[in-house]
């Protein structure tokens, strides 16, 4: 089950692309959109952060900042951000510590094969690092369109 809204969001401190580290306390007065995806460079993935890109001023305009997070290196995420310029941080859960304090890491199923993997999932969290919007289980279309007005809103 996701996180409860109005809940304070797990903090986190985890290495970056471009060799960095980024904390949640280093966000506190912006609001921060964490996006849980499964995997750099594979269609849905690549689909879903290209539109944040693309709508990454809008956010901006509104104090907003994304940040994507899955359990590949920080290595990969370099690769990724370079390939697709991405302009918001990728940060690697290599452990799985973070995935599983958002509950994203969770059993899927794939041709009734059962595994566990990153279920795509996103948090809008507020400048004083509350949960004020959850969207697990997300469907890539139309869904950073949703966060936009979600963050505007706000």
């Amino acid at each position: 089950m996701p996180l409860e809204i109005s809940s304070i969001a797990p903090t986190f401190e985890l290495p970056s692309d471009g060799g960095r580290t980024l904390s949640l306390t280093s966000l506190k007065g912006q609001k921060v959109i964490l996006y849980f995806y499964p995997k750099d460079m594979t269609p849905g993935c690549t689909q879903e952060s290209k539109e944040f890109s693309d709508q990454s001023k809008e956010l901006e305009a509104v104090n907003t900042v994304i940040v994507g997070v899955s359990k590949d290196s920080v290595k990969r995420h370099d690769r990724f951000k370079d390939k697709y310029q991405l302009p918001f941080t990728l940060i690697s859960d290599e452990e799985g510590a973070l995935c599983e304090a958002y509950d994203v890491w969770r059993m899927k199923k794939l041709y009734r094969k059962e595994y566990m993997g990153n279920i795509r999932s996103t948090y809008l969290i507020d400048e004083s690092v509350h949960i004020q919007s959850v969207w697990d289980k997300v469907r890539v279309n139309g869904h950073v369109d949703a966060v936009l007005k979600a963050a505007q809103a706000l």
